[in-house]
């Protein structure tokens, strides 16, 4: 059985120019000691899907699936209270932007123990020494002076491997990553990703890693699943996916990468043309069809679900052959 289980996953969000299909039919999985990234575009629906997991999508919104299970709990049934012994405890979340995620009000000692302290019932005293313990674990220098300071006291990425630590203080099972190394330089980003690898190992974790950037997936997936306009249009092992991509989008996306040796200084790089269609009111047919050159009339219907290997699934009316030629 999976760790984590979603299946036909939507999320409706209503506005004044009418129903805003946020995410629609999203299905995966997480196995436990497995990454999987989702990889897409701003907006097409990445962090709503993650906080739809935890149960924080906005009031409004109107959230469905077929599935939506953690560990053999079916998610949809939970209440508040039963929401709160398990956001934190089990699952838990690094939120998108570490420099405004943090409580300026509060030392990094008192945001760490609290987490403690609200799903373990011991005293401050055992929660201060588990937050030492934390610090120093996912790498951070003279963690009992960091407990004394506040988030505006650290460099961007002390206060990431912070949010790390927060995340991981009460021993989840899962991990949910949104995008947690957007504001970092390229050298701290591989330190953070670096040590990602390192806890996922030593603590047997699941990752559902949210990013945007192909670069960082192939350093750290094990599986991809990539995200356009609210849909998952390709899963695949992340080996597979770089040498194979079926889906027209994830071959856009992987085009735009520049290729050390091959992309000469100064050369234009490779861009997708057209924008993200509005997702407002009736959907039907590929999302991607006005953006794809090798889109036709069938295309303005549903996209056809195809396997291209046991493990490699994609969403399109043609094989990788056709819409290559």
């Amino acid at each position: 059985m999976s760790l984590l289980n979603v299946e036909n996953l939507t999320i409706d969000i209503p506005g004044s120019r009418g129903i805003l299909h946020a995410v629609r039919g999203v299905s995966f999985s997480v196995e436990k000691g497995e990454t999987l990234c989702i990889v897409g575009e701003s907006g097409c629906g990445k962090s709503l899907t993650s906080h739809a997991l935890l149960g924080l999508s906005p009031r409004v919104a109107k959230v469905k699936a077929d599935a939506l299970s953690f560990d053999g709990t079916d998610l949809r049934t939970l209440k508040e209270r039963q929401w709160q012994g398990l956001r934190g405890r089990s699952m838990s979340m690094i939120f998108q932007d570490p420099m405004t995620s943090l409580n300026p009000s509060f030392t990094i000692g008192s945001l760490l123990e609290e987490v403690y302290l609200r799903h373990f019932p011991v005293k401050r005293a055992e929660a201060r020494a588990k937050s030492v313990e934390m610090l120093k674990k996912v790498g951070i220098a003279n963690a009992e002076e960091r407990l004394t300071q506040y988030p505006h006291q650290l460099s961007g990425g002390l206060r990431q491997r912070v949010m790390i630590a927060m995340g991981l203080i009460c021993g989840p099972d899962l991990l949910i990553a949104d995008e947690p190394t957007t504001a970092l330089d390229v050298s701290i980003q591989l330190q953070i990703l670096r040590q990602l690898q390192d806890l996922k190992r030593d603590m047997g974790l699941g990752i559902l890693f949210i990013t945007h950037d192909l670069g960082l997936v192939a350093r750290f997936a094990d599986r991809v699943a990539v995200m356009y306009a609210g849909r998952i249009v390709e899963t695949a092992p992340v080996d597979e996916l770089f040498a194979r991509p079926c889906h027209p989008y994830t071959r856009a996306l992987i085009n735009c990468i520049p290729v050390p040796g091959r992309t000469k200084p100064g050369e234009p790089l490779g861009a997708i043309p057209g924008v993200v269609p509005s997702l407002i009111g009736p959907q039907q047919g590929c999302a991607f069809r006005d953006r794809c050159a090798a889109a036709s009339p069938i295309c303005a219907t549903e996209a056809t679900r195809r396997r291209d290997a046991a493990s490699h699934i994609y969403e399109c009316n043609f094989t990788p052959e056709e819409t290559a030629a």
